[in-house]
């Protein structure tokens, strides 16, 4: 793992922004690549001067998005047969598919937003959207919105910590109950205010 760890470190030191965009469309197409490591490194890159954070966010967030289409139209055109049938060759968990699939079922289009800022779940939601057949511009927006806290999250955190940017790899998970838990707050503070405008 270590040496799988090292190869995408040597990569964005070596590629920049393209191995950035590589590495988050190949995690969003359900390949076990760490986002955690992609943009924990690339915000130390950053830190010393040589990215430039909008950009890195950029081709973390079309990465993603680039990703997220393929598994969509993976799970649309070969439905779960094939996912069940071929998966286990690109080391597709079949507990994970079921675990985001179970997220998919209890809340619909939403889980494609919302699943992007938790472990394991953000790399497979696509696949059940696909199943569903949901409209696929909303599809776009919602995986768009979805992944810019966590892109920008990650890319900030390694930033912030510098040359103990591994660190990010520990904390990510966390980071990204605390991201979601934040943007409910403000979803609540911003409908609690509506609501009381409506009605006074």
């Amino acid at each position: 793992m270590e040496q799988f760890f090292q190869i995408i470190v040597d990569y964005i030191e070596q590629w920049g922004y393209l191995a950035i965009c590589i590495g988050m469309a190949l995690e969003s197409a359900c390949i076990p690549v760490p986002s955690e490591i992609i943009f924990g490194f690339a915000g130390y890159m950053v830190y010393l001067g040589k990215l430039d954070f909008t950009t890195a966010a950029v081709a973390g967030v079309a990465g993603g998005l680039i990703g997220s289409v393929i598994a969509y139209l993976v799970g649309f055109w070969g439905g779960q047969p094939f996912v069940s049938a071929y998966g286990k060759y690109i080391l597709l968990s079949a507990s994970h598919v079921s675990l985001a699939q179970n997220w998919f079922d209890k809340y619909g289009l939403r889980a494609v937003f919302f699943s992007r800022l938790l472990p394991v779940v953000r790399t497979f939601i696509s696949l059940p959207a696909g199943f569903a057949g949901v409209n696929f511009s909303r599809f776009i927006i919602y995986t768009v919105l979805g992944s810019i806290p966590w892109t920008i999250g990650l890319l900030y955190a390694g930033q912030l910590l510098g040359e103990n940017w591994q660190l990010v790899n520990t904390i990510g998970h966390r980071a990204g109950l605390i991201v979601l838990i934040c943007l409910i707050g403000v979803f609540l503070y911003y409908y609690r205010k509506r609501y009381n405008q409506t009605n006074s």
